[in-house]
């Protein structure tokens, strides 16, 4: 139906607010931005790049900091020390230093070592004679008794201007020397670390902001002198303007040079006296004001012109929406199959009556409110560490957490044969505990509902007792649930506790914490409490790895949760540092590490972690073990998130299709698919609605609907034998619904469709 737009007050309202909001305030923004566009657009460029090449300057810094801080770290490395670069057996561990060394920092272009007084220089690819040396890197301005000069005389750490260097007999790069005395700041050092750096290395952090200007970008030390240059400019400087450009101070300026006027931006370096400056033509910025003025200019002609029929079609387009769902508010829902429906006639405002259907909605919404709540508490378990989320969320759903100290706790059944009486109670026990209080022990609890039918997370705030020790108080709450759900008579309930933390924010590690104690309920000798805290290590071996942190770090991985099972792999390599620890010691520790991931990784059916296995090498100590293993835990923990995915899916697609197969079966029920497939009735129902997009009750409902309609059409059988046929046992009931939504009984359909047949 198309709407008519003048006979609404509320779209006669639209037109004049925009008349008045849209077209009277931009007519006089746009003369106001006409008047101060020109005068601003320079400064605004002029600031915008001293603001980048301010960044420019603070990365070339940070980044001559490192390769100081690398010649401070390798002035006491062993292995580059000089007997042991002489000496044939360990100089190739000069050089892997020196190679690695020289990956810590992408502003090496190559790496060398030189000890004062010798004939040899070392670099991450190998050991030349100076001679060669000389040979292979022929630098233009540089002669090769310079270099073996400044090699064995420098006392500070000095920058040699860009110069050609040839590599070989062909290959000529721009290239500047930074040469780095060791010991640094040593009056008598022993040797010179010497950096190549390509010069397109320091441009390239400036020239990128010139942007779409032509110009040129220039580095000066500390004397004035050029150290690298990048010009887009044909002809380069004379010696003259140079020098006006290094006497400049740090901010913007505008100069004359050699009769051009240019818009030239300085900034200099703290830490080294370093200049930077960037060159512009100023007619630049006078042909962007230019073609900026034109612009205002059309723009305000443009509003001047058209505002009051653009004001129209948007308060066309904007009262669309507005009057479609006020017909879709003023629409009741109807199954009937009539072919004619003549569209109900309503009057009063579009917006009361989308807001009186808005609370309708509201209503239904309600009933999905415990389900999106116990959502926002998993996710609190899961990713706690989010604060926002928390504190986003969890008042929408009025979940207060306002005690000092917080806890998770994992309630299972111990057994892996539960019944469906038992997966009753464990669903009665899930209410129950939703939001408890416990006030002679200061305490508040909600339950979370898991997959697993038997099990059930309890977040657990406690305010600390004076006098009272937190463990006994936590013991004292644990026997308090405990007690409470043993009242229901059929249930004995394991409890696994993680640690406690203040704030919310350890949450997910404590509830793998728990997770973990639970799992480990085997070797507890039919404990009822299970703390994570008193998990300890079998081995008599104080440096080996605690039992708990494995534990954990298992639990964390089986949950995809990056995060904790990183934190744990940290732990468990502290073990690794312990004071006088073998190095045979230190492997068996880092296989013990390893194996627990790929045996996770095994249980889960992750095969692509063969790829990620640590070489032996790394095994030496925690620092080269490190990022392999963490690595693999990123790797596994992202294959687990999506495997959990994958099977959640698969499971969902397994149960539709069974439900389709035995929708007739009278017996089909929430409870049953629920045993059946070992999962909650809550998260099933849940997730069989995402999957689906309606509930279970009515799904079965429309299979069975869609049968009763084929077997009253095509057989001539009695209503009564139909319907027990698809499921249905209560004959009454059945015909209601079935009238509700056809509009016929079950016989006057069959009588309608036939008399159709008949008449075709």
């Amino acid at each position: 139906m198309k709407p008519s737009y003048f006979k609404s007050r509320l779209f006669l309202k639209y037109i004049s607010s925009y008349l008045f909001v849209l077209l009277i305030p931009l007519m006089c923004l746009t003369f106001i931005l006409y008047h101060n566009t020109a005068a601003n657009l320079r400064a605004q460029i002029e600031q915008s790049h001293f603001n980048q090449l301010t960044q420019a300057e603070n990365i070339v810094d940070t980044h001559l900091q490192q390769l100081n801080d690398i010649a401070s770290r390798a002035a006491y490395d062993p292995r580059l020390s000089r007997y042991r670069a002489h000496d044939p057996y360990y100089s190739l561990e000069t050089i892997d230093a020196l190679g690695n060394y020289k990956a810590a920092s992408p502003m090496i272009d190559e790496m060398f070592l030189y000890f004062r007084g010798d004939p040899r220089i070392y670099s991450s690819i190998g050991m030349y004679d100076l001679d060669v040396f000389a040979d292979k890197y022929r630098f233009r301005n540089w002669s090769s008794s310079a270099i073996e000069s400044d090699l064995n005389e420098s006392r500070y750490a000095t920058m040699r201007p860009a110069d050609l260097v040839s590599r070989g007999s062909t290959f000529e790069q721009s290239t500047l020397a930074y040469l780095v005395p060791i010991v640094p700041n040593s009056p008598n050092p022993h040797g010179t670390l010497m950096y190549f750096v390509k010069e397109s290395t320091l441009t390239g952090l400036i020239d990128s902001i010139l942007g779409g200007y032509e110009g040129s970008s220039y580095i000066f030390d500390g004397e004035g002198q050029v150290l690298a240059v990048k010009s887009n400019q044909d002809q380069s400087l004379n010696t003259e303007a140079l020098s006006s450009l290094v006497s400049l101070s740090t901010g913007t300026h505008s100069l004359n040079i050699e009769g051009i006027p240019y818009s030239v931006v300085s900034v200099q370096s703290q830490l080294n006296g370093w200049e930077y400056v960037t060159l512009m033509p100023s007619s630049q910025f006078f042909s962007s004001v230019l073609h900026i003025r034109s612009f205002i200019v059309a723009l305000f002609s443009i509003v001047v012109l058209f505002g009051a029929v653009g004001a129209w079609l948007l308060a066309r387009r904007q009262y669309s929406p507005i009057f479609q769902l006020s017909e879709f508010a003023n629409s009741k829902p109807s199954t009937s199959k009539s072919l004619e429906h003549e569209p109900e006639v309503f009057s009063g405002n579009e917006l009361d009556r989308i807001r009186s259907a808005l609370q309708t909605y509201s209503a239904r919404a309600d009933l999905q409110e415990p389900f999106a709540r116990n959502h926002v508490l998993w996710m609190l378990l899961r990713h706690s560490g989010n604060e926002q989320f928390s504190s986003d969320w969890s008042e929408s759903f009025g979940l207060h957490f306002k005690r000092s100290r917080y806890v998770t706790m994992l309630i299972g059944s111990g057994r892996s044969d539960v019944t469906t009486d038992e997966t009753r109670d464990w669903q009665l026990m899930l209410n129950l505990l939703s939001e408890a209080e416990y006030p002679e022990l200061q305490t508040t609890l909600y339950s979370v509902e898991l997959q697993k039918p038997d099990q059930i997370a309890l977040i657990v705030g406690f305010d600390p007792i004076e006098n009272n020790d937190e463990r006994q108080q936590m013991d004292r709450i644990a026997y308090s649930v405990h007690d409470h759900l043993q009242s229901i008579g059929r249930l004995n309930p394991v409890i696994g506790i993680g640690t406690s933390s203040e704030g919310t924010q350890r949450l997910s590690q404590s509830f793998i914490e728990a997770c973990s104690a639970f799992e480990s309920r085997t070797h507890t000798d039919e404990a009822i409490l299970i703390y994570f805290s008193d998990l300890q290590e079998e081995s008599d071996q104080s440096y080996w790895v605690p039992k708990n942190t494995l534990l954990k770090l298992s639990q964390s991985l089986k949950q995809g949760s990056a995060d904790v099972a990183a934190d744990s792999v940290l732990e468990a390599l502290q073990t690794l540092r312990t004071p006088g620890l073998s190095r045979r010691y230190m492997r068996c520790i880092g296989f013990d590490i390893l194996n627990t991931i790929l045996k996770v990784g095994n249980e889960a059916n992750v095969d692509n972690l063969q790829s990620s296995i640590p070489p032996l090498d790394s095994f030496a100590s925690p620092e080269e073990l490190e990022p392999y293993l963490l690595n693999m835990v990123h790797i596994l923990c992202e294959q687990m998130e999506q495997k959990e995915e994958c099977e959640a899916h698969t499971l969902m697609d397994t149960i539709v299709a069974y439900i389709d197969e035995h929708y007739a079966d009278h017996s089909l029920s929430l409870e049953m698919i629920s045993h059946k497939y070992s999962i909650s009735m809550s998260y099933f129902s849940r997730s069989f609605k995402e999957k689906v997009g309606t509930n279970f009750v009515q799904y079965i409902w429309q299979k069975r609907m869609a049968e009763a309609i084929v077997q009253l059409t095509t057989t001539d059988e009695p209503l009564k034998e139909i319907i027990g046929r698809i499921g249905y046992q209560d004959a009454p009931n059945f015909i209601r619904k079935f009238k509700k939504e056809t509009g016929h009984t079950p016989g006057q359909y069959r009588k309608l469709f036939a008399d159709s047949q008949k008449g075709v």
